[in-house]
């Protein structure tokens, strides 16, 4: 029988605070840091706030200067990977919120309000990258991207449809499959599009972008970190679901969502990028993939691909030098600006 989810209460004064499981448990609802279920939860609470940024905080006056000195296929990329962003991160903010809903823990449901805040602000990031360098008229095509490109309207559909069945039916089975997705989307999609962005940066080109896609690449390595644990909590309490079918479901789902990444990396990059070529990007994505189906407890889905085939971007993924550290190793131009000005005096 179908294990079906009952969503959080506001309060039960019945309940302890201390909540007896992650889903289906009893909960108070009330928050006490110094008693909380799950000892990795206060640490994670912690590297989140830590984390914390805004768009405001990057100077855009050199990317302003340099956008126009883009090839045209360059800039094509640029806007269709931000386009594509913009979308991911807005389904994403909304998934966080419907999985929330049915988090018993009161401590683990703070955390998912803290990543569905940093997805909003990875989403008005690209606003702010795009109001700094194309006009609003060619700002509004770009989110419009993803309903007229047919290799990226089939990519997002494939992690939606995943995300649908659990948001119409939401059980223990729906709510495993949907973090699989959730982990391709944050863990897998976005991963193209950022050695794009990191390839420019290293050619000293468009490093303001960079810098935010940085802070979102790092953003995005905590967020797949908490549903990777949030995912095996499920599966400890629900050990019956942890069968030869889902770990098939795993492999299976995995090898697809590679399969449409590469498709898409085709088509943005292809072999007209300077400093990228397709064969790279795809052992990239296959290693990604890979890494991402051990990380949540499964085998390797593609046989090899256990190394990082674009050696010069781990630099650029780095997530745990902090924001000014990562900056001047790469003897970047990184200003923080005020709330009020991106920069454009200096032009």
């Amino acid at each position: 029988m179908e294990q079906t989810l009952t969503k959080r209460v506001i309060m039960d004064p019945d309940a302890p605070n201390r909540s007896t499981a992650i889903v289906n448990g009893k909960c108070s609802n009330v928050l006490n840091w110094d008693d909380v279920a799950y000892p990795w939860a206060y640490p994670k609470y912690k590297r989140m706030l830590a984390n914390f940024w805004t768009p405001f905080e990057i100077n855009m006056a050199q990317d302003v200067k340099q956008f126009p000195e883009l090839s045209e296929r360059e800039q094509d990329a640029f806007l269709k990977i931000i386009g594509l962003l913009a979308l991911l991160d807005s389904i994403q903010t909304d998934y966080a919120g419907k999985v929330a809903d049915y988090i018993t823990d009161s401590s683990i449901n703070a955390l998912m309000i803290l990543l569905a805040q940093q997805e909003v602000i990875h989403n008005h990031s690209y606003s702010y990258i795009l109001s700094s360098i194309v006009p609003k008229n060619v700002q509004d095509e770009v989110f419009e991207y993803w309903r007229n490109e047919p290799v990226l309207r089939k990519r997002n559909e494939f992690v939606t449809n995943g995300y649908k069945a659990f948001a119409e039916n939401p059980n223990v089975e729906n709510l495993l499959k949907s973090i699989v997705f959730d982990v391709i989307l944050e863990g897998l999609f976005f991963y193209s599009g950022f050695a794009f962005f990191y390839n420019l940066a290293r050619n000293q080109k468009m490093v303001a972008t960079s810098t935010m896609i940085n802070y979102i690449n790092r953003d995005e390595q905590i967020h797949v970190g908490l549903f990777e644990k949030i995912f095996k909590a499920v599966l400890k309490q629900y050990p019956e679901y942890d069968t030869d079918e889902l770990k098939q479901f795993v492999s299976k789902t995995f090898m697809k969502a590679a399969e449409l990444e590469i498709e898409w990396a085709g088509v943005i990059i292809g072999n007209d990028i300077e400093g990228l070529h397709l064969k790279d990007v795809e052992s990239y994505i296959k290693f990604y993939a890979n890494f991402r189906a051990n990380q949540l407890g499964f085998e390797r889905p593609f046989e090899g691909y256990r190394t990082n085939p674009l050696k010069w971007i781990r630099a650029y993924e780095e997530v745990d030098l902090g924001k000014s550290d990562f900056f001047e190793q790469k003897s970047r131009q990184y200003t923080k600006v005020n709330t009020i000005d991106n920069g454009f005096d200096e032009l």
